[in-house]
């Protein structure tokens, strides 16, 4: 039987072409998703040449077949469309949901520190709180901390969301802000790294060097796991991910995103000179997006290098984005009926309006909903057209904002352009909408984890019994969640079977506990008891050795429950991911009782 002729024979059996949800695969499965699973014939699919084993997980199908799917999966393919909307999503729309889904947890502390910082110049502009002051020093620390030190909040998000070490990611970020490399910046005429020349720039409140640099270093860390012995992994790959990682960024990422802003300054420069209406137009539309990566921290050096010799035309020009970003939050405010996103455009708006911060909105809001940066970008862009024409320009530099508008000039022409922005950018968000009309976008991804847009491993209970938060065992390693996120169970029955297909990569010499790595790389520690170790074994028979390969289901140890509560120990067991930090989430079944075999716990890529 050839390739076609077997994946029609798999289609037969799962129901037809037209029971097709979806289709994705990894090295020796299909996972198909079915519309209706009753129309499926798992036994005869079983049973087809060429199928190793079926499995099925809540309308999924696992075929595992003999040999790889690639040829299999592009003859199946041939047949329909059966691609999952999430292979079939554009690069550039992976790329802004990596951005997004990075932003996503640091959201919350964005709009507090924003709020701070509203609050604190609305105290300073009402004579209330001196800029001398130490009171003013302490929140202004507070309301700049995060964006100050943005790197390294991005080096720990982007690197969770790319399934990489969570805190060398934050390492990297903060290698760019640590003070003997920071003190380098205008204090030595010439830096070299092993003879390389380095040039030397301010990587504070930066994106777009930190999002190069963790994408690398993901990529990086994925080869090292491959290639390096594994007990030695914990110590080997961060130190030669640090080695390799920190000085390109400083040597290649930095300077790249730096030079990319030059450039676009130049642009800008240029146009500037020849049509203002067209500059403020360009300026309007892009700076939005340039905003989203950090570009235009290389932008704003000119507007200070202007105000040096008068008023600055550049930031008159620009003030039309971010104001046509708060219309566009403004609308969705009173648009939305889903309470977490009123409730985030609500904070997002306020120190947007008052202190000219719009990472809130451009992260929690426009990067979720692709609609509104058309808007956003057309109302920018005519904003920025009627200010470049009128020739609008800051005296002394300031962050667009309503508290900053006496710092421009004409004040009257000025607020016609950036009001225009403001009501256009309402106006098209609320007559057209900003949720995609084929899809509705939830706001669920921006506040907690979205279980089926992202990449998820499903852990099976070893144990049967009833289920016990961790937080309720007697044992403060795993309680606080020291050890790693995860459950406990009450046994009932003295068998603890593989969780997962992978391998034993740990195994007490007391056989009390066992560690068990997937094929996915989860890492599961099944604990048996408290304070057993004191046992020495006794009790307890472990039916695999170190290293062995598992199926999920197979019995990994037996142990005898009322002896060892003879002997007065306790035999709560706790099931837990030791890896826990290189993934977004770890969650839990609800149920009260758990068979072995059924689902226990999901690891969220």
């Amino acid at each position: 039987m050839n390739d076609q002729q077997f994946v029609k024979k798999i289609l037969q059996q799962i129901g037809g072409e037209k029971n097709v949800s979806s289709l994705v695969t990894s090295a020796t499965e299909l996972i198909i998703e079915v519309k209706d699973k009753t129309k499926a014939n798992q036994l005869a699919l079983e049973n087809t040449e060429g199928v190793i084993s079926v499995e099925e997980r809540n309308g999924h199908f696992l075929v595992k077949v003999e040999g790889t799917v690639e040829n299999l999966y592009k003859e199946i393919n041939k047949l329909g469309d059966f691609n999952s909307d999430d292979e079939k999503e554009s690069v550039m729309n992976k790329v802004l949901e990596i951005i997004g889904g990075s932003f996503g947890p640091i959201l919350g502390v964005l709009a507090g520190a924003g709020l701070l910082s509203a609050l604190l110049a609305v105290l300073t502009m009402l004579g209330w709180v001196s800029t001398e002051s130490g009171t003013y020093a302490i929140l202004s620390a507070a309301g700049h901390a995060v964006f100050y030190f943005l790197p390294i909040f991005l080096g720990i998000t982007l690197a969770i969301k790319l399934g990489a070490n969570a805190y060398v990611g934050g390492t990297i970020g903060a290698a760019l802000l640590e003070p003997h490399f920071t003190d380098l910046i205008g204090k030595a005429e010439h830096v070299d790294f092993i003879g390389i020349p380095v040039v030397l720039m301010n990587y504070s409140s930066t994106v777009f060097p930190i999002f190069i640099a963790v994408s690398i270093y993901a990529v990086l860390e994925k080869f090292l796991k491959k290639v390096i012995y594994k007990d030695i992994q914990m110590f080997i790959n961060p130190l030669i991910s640090l080695v390799i990682i920190v000085p390109l960024t400083v040597l290649v990422f930095g300077p790249f995103g730096m030079f990319v802003g030059e450039g676009i300054g130049a642009v800008i420069e240029f146009l500037s000179s020849k049509s203002g209406l067209l500059t403020g137009a360009v300026l309007g539309a892009v700076w939005t997006f340039l905003t989203l990566l950090g570009l235009h921290w290389a932008v704003i050096p000119i507007a200070i290098a202007n105000l040096a010799n008068g008023p600055d035309p550049i930031i008159g020009m620009a003030a039309a984005a971010p104001f046509a970003q708060i219309g566009m939050a403004t609308a969705v405010l009173l648009k939305t009926k889903d309470k977490k996103l009123k409730t985030l455009a609500g904070s997002a708006i306020v120190p947007g309006a008052l202190a000219g911060t719009t990472e809130i909105i451009n992260y929690g809001i426009l990067l979720r909903y692709k609609r509104t940066m058309v808007y956003v970008a057309v109302a920018g862009a005519v904003g920025g057209a009627i200010n470049g024409a009128l020739g609008a320009k800051v005296t002394v530099f300031a962050l667009p904002s309503l508290l900053s508008i006496p710092a421009f000039t004409p004040i009257g022409f000025y607020v016609i352009g950036i009001m225009v922005a403001l009501v256009l950018g309402f106006i098209f968000t609320y007559i057209f909408g900003f949720e995609d009309k084929n899809k509705k976008v939830s706001t669920k991804s921006i506040f907690e984890t979205d279980l089926i847009s992202v990449k998820k491993e499903t852990i099976i209970s070893p144990l049967s019994g009833a289920i016990i938060p961790l937080s309720m065992f007697n044992d403060p390693l795993f309680s606080t969640e020291t050890v790693g996120k995860g459950i406990a169970i009450e046994p009932e029955i003295g068998e603890v079977v593989s969780p997962v297909d992978g391998f034993v990569s740990t195994l007490f010499p007391t056989e009390h506990a066992i560690g068990i790595t997937s094929e996915d790389g989860a890492e599961i520690l099944i604990f048996i008891g408290i304070d057993t170790v004191n046992l020495k074994g006794q009790y307890f028979t472990s039916h695999v050795r170190l290293g062995d390969k598992v199926k999920h289901g197979d019995l990994l140890i037996e142990f005898d429950i009322e002896k060892i509560k003879a002997e007065g120990y306790q035999i709560t067991t706790p099931v837990v991911i030791t890896n826990t930090s290189q993934y977004l989430d770890v969650t839990h079944t609800n149920n009260a009782t758990v068979r072995a075999n059924e689902d226990l716990l999901t690891v969220i890529v």
